[in-house]
């Protein structure tokens, strides 16, 4: 008994053993064919492994598809797909079954380099070889892979996709394949999870095969952007080829912070972009975008610099928003300085680099504030008192006499957490002020100088009738082109605390 089961051992290990010397190069062979025919290419496999032991056990390293012959001799130096470690199980009659059939492929640390568009629109755009597939894969498993779709500009860095997991189903050659991914995105840090459909693929231009999904990017800590803060999450769809992807979708950040303030604001955008994997830019057309209860557009483009990251340029457009909310969000006084309509269009530009977002930050642009409140009680009586002698009724300027709503139109500069106004136009009744001056965003600067305006003369413009008397003899100096009186001011202090004076050092 113990002879026959020994013999019997001796005879299935002599046959495993001229299987697997056998089937090696047999499989070799169907791999490379396969893949060659499929991509018209060259196809290289530096080892291939197999095993009997507990069916047909495959395993192979070093797998390199190349471009097309007319690509690679229009420029193109790195292998179309680059494989670290594949592997897949088969039943060992699939030997001898032609296409083989293979049910799911093990991929880890996979490259796919899709040439610049001008070296591929280089190559033969003629009719390609097709050859016969010999071995048919039901489904693909990939994990720490990359896409990078190649540039031709100098001055831009190749798009790249890293790919933490991908799964493919129906892998044929002359239709889309079902995919499940999980992308992994730099900036902010996170996962995002997409599914959709991926091809056919176009051997002659890669970059034009077609990709289509819907994606989920949940939990994105903003902290990892410095100089802003919150928690982003995000849905939506997108469509094209590898090229150019168009995509619409949607983010939330309900805490959403600038670190000039570090006070949380909602901030909810529905955006249209386009992705130019040819340039690594992605044009934003447009963002519609609330904050608080503050709608505004934005549109524009983020764009790719050569070692550098990303430039954002935009141009943002407020129609009817609320001050309190932007001021909220990127001034540190609490409460706002003040409530009121805002109307502002202004060019929002941030440079790469490692400093806080908020000093590369610098915008410019105009904007028109109404029914404009100060939410300083001190603040909005020094306004209204203001306004009252400015209207010639000093006796009734008393806090709290008057509520005056009032208006500002301003041209401004921000640049590293500094606003710098060219002019500021503040009307209330009875007076106009224009101004010039800064101040900064964490509420330590406030600076500014011009001239009043006022409808009453000077002498109208105190209580007291001494006063009044003693004053009548200098009104001719202070009335000029239509004004009862033209006053030179000074405003400094904080925001919180600003202080209010004469400014007779003006040499006029």
């Amino acid at each position: 008994m113990f002879v026959s089961v020994s013999i019997a051992a001796i005879a299935l290990g002599g046959i495993g053993f001229v299987v697997v010397r056998h089937a090696t190069p047999i499989l070799k062979g169907r791999i490379v064919e396969t893949l060659s025919s499929r991509f018209d290419s060259r196809v290289e496999l530096d080892g291939l492994h197999v095993s009997v032991v507990k069916g047909l056990k495959v395993s192979g390293d070093g797998l390199r598809i190349f471009p097309p012959d007319d690509v690679v001799a229009a420029g193109a130096t790195k292998p179309l797909i680059s494989l670290g470690h594949f592997s897949f199980f088969a039943n060992l009659p699939g030997l001898f079954i032609r296409p083989m059939h293979v049910g799911t492929v093990y991929v880890s640390d996979m490259a796919i380099h899709i040439p610049p568009r001008q070296i591929r629109e280089q190559g033969k755009q003629g009719h390609r070889h097709i050859g016969k597939i010999k071995i048919v894969v039901d489904k693909i498993v990939c994990d720490n892979s990359r896409l990078v779709i190649g540039t031709d500009k100098p001055n831009k860095d190749p798009k790249v996709f890293d790919l933490k997991h991908v799964a493919m189903r129906d892998v044929g050659p002359n239709a889309p394949w079902l995919y499940t991914a999980i992308l992994v995105n730099a900036i902010p840090r996170g996962n995002i999870h997409a599914t959709g459909s991926f091809g056919p693929w176009v051997n002659e231009s890669p970059g034009d095969s077609t990709v289509t999904g819907h994606y989920t990017f949940e939990h994105a800590n903003l902290d990892t952007i410095k100089g802003i803060g919150g928690m982003l999450s995000s849905v939506g769809d997108f469509k094209g080829q590898l090229d150019r992807i168009v995509v619409d979708g949607t983010t939330d950040t309900p805490d959403f912070s600038l670190d000039t303030a570090n006070h949380s604001m909602p901030l909810h955008t529905s955006f249209h972009a386009i992705v130019d994997g040819t340039s690594g830019d992605t044009y934003l057309q447009p963002v519609q975008a609330r904050l608080g209860k503050s709608d505004f557009t934005c549109k524009g483009a983020i764009i790719n610099v050569k070692g550098k990251g990303h430039i954002i340029d935009l141009d943002a457009d407020v129609p009817g928003g609320r001050i309190q909310d932007f001021l909220q969000l990127a001034v540190k006084t609490e409460p706002a300085i003040m409530t009121g309509q805002l109307q502002m269009k202004a060019h929002v530009h941030i440079d790469p680099g490692p400093e806080s977002v908020t000093q590369k930050l610098s915008l410019k642009g105009g904007f028109t504030l109404s029914t404009i409140h100060f939410t300083n009680p001190k603040v909005e009586d020094k306004v209204d008192m203001l306004s009252l002698r400015a209207q010639g009724n000093p006796k009734a300027a008393k806090p709290g006499a008057a509520d005056v709503h009032s208006k500002m139109i301003g041209d401004f500069v921000m640049e590293k957490g500094r606003l710098r106004f060219s002019k500021l136009n503040y009307r209330l009744p009875g007076a106009e002020v224009n101004l010039s001056g800064v101040y900064s965003l964490d509420g330590r600067e406030f600076d500014f100088a011009g001239k009043i305006r006022t409808k009453a003369e000077l002498s109208q413009m105190v209580a007291s009738r001494w006063k009044s008397w003693l004053l009548k003899p200098v009104d001719p100096f202070f009335k000029k082109d239509g004004a009862g009186a033209v006053i030179p001011v000074k405003i400094s202090g904080t925001k919180s605390d600003p202080k209010f004076g004469l400014d007779f050092g003006k040499k006029d």
